[in-house]
Parts: structure tokens; C-alpha cells; sequence
């Protein structure tokens, strides 16, 4: 299940955000971490099942959009379907949201299949 990121976390979140390519520098990591904890507009959640395995990264670009920064799961809990179950679970927190990935996440959600389209959406109204 998600669950927010509390500092208690930081450890383990910095660790599963530096499997992201863009976050292998520890200065680059360290501003990540920090964007998440001091701007409210970025929200980090982790994924727990037994242990934590796995991260997710959002900003909330207006009213009606968020975007998923990040998404990690830990290199020996993949292949099971976690980062799948990770949006999945945050497109139904945020049902009233468009819910889009940036240029660093796109491979990974088109590759699940995972998130709405406007299309779908726009049929049901």
C-alpha cells in the first residue's frame, strides 16, 4: 500500500530514489530530497507491503494535474508488479486528478499501461 514519506523514512527513501538515473549524484539526491520536504507541491510516497520496496514521486502541477516525478521500486522486489500497483493506487488516491509522467517516468507508465487517458475519461462524463 502507498503510505506519505515521514523523515523517519529519509534513509530508505534516498536509497530507492537514487535507482533513478537522474539521482545517482548524492548532491542531486540530496536536492530531491529536500524539494519533497520543503515544497508542498511535491509529494513523495513509499511502497509497503511486508518491508518498503518501493517509491513514488508526484507534483502536483495545478488543481487538476499531477505529474509523477519518480518511481523506483528496489532492484530485487522487480518484476512483480510493485510500480504497476504503485500508480495504479495513486490514480485511485487522486481519482478527481489528471494524472501524467514526466520525460523520466513516460517509459515506465506507457510500458504498464497504466494510467487513464483523457479520452476515457471524457466518455464517462
Amino acid at each position: 500500500m502507498l503510505i506519505r514519506y515521514k523523515k523517519a523514512f529519509e534513509k530508505i527513501a534516498m536509497g530507492l530514489l537514487s535507482f533513478m538515473p537522474n539521482e545517482k549524484d548524492i548532491k542531486k539526491l540530496q536536492q530531491t530530497m529536500k524539494q519533497y520536504e520543503s515544497d508542498n507541491s511535491w509529494q513523495l510516497f513509499l511502497w509497503k507491503d511486508e518491508d518498503i520496496t518501493g517509491l513514488l514521486g508526484i507534483q502536483f502541477i495545478n488543481e487538476n494535474t499531477l505529474q509523477i516525478q519518480h518511481i523506483s521500486v528496489n532492484p530485487s522486489h522487480r518484476h512483480q508488479g510493485i510500480g504497476k500497483r504503485m500508480v495504479c493506487s495513486l490514480e485511485e488516491l487522486y481519482a478527481e486528478k489528471e494524472v501524467l509522467p514526466n520525460a523520466d517516468t513516460a517509459g515506465f507508465i506507457e510500458k504498464c499501461g497504466t494510467i487513464r487517458t483523457n479520452e476515457a475519461e471524457k466518455g464517462s462524463d
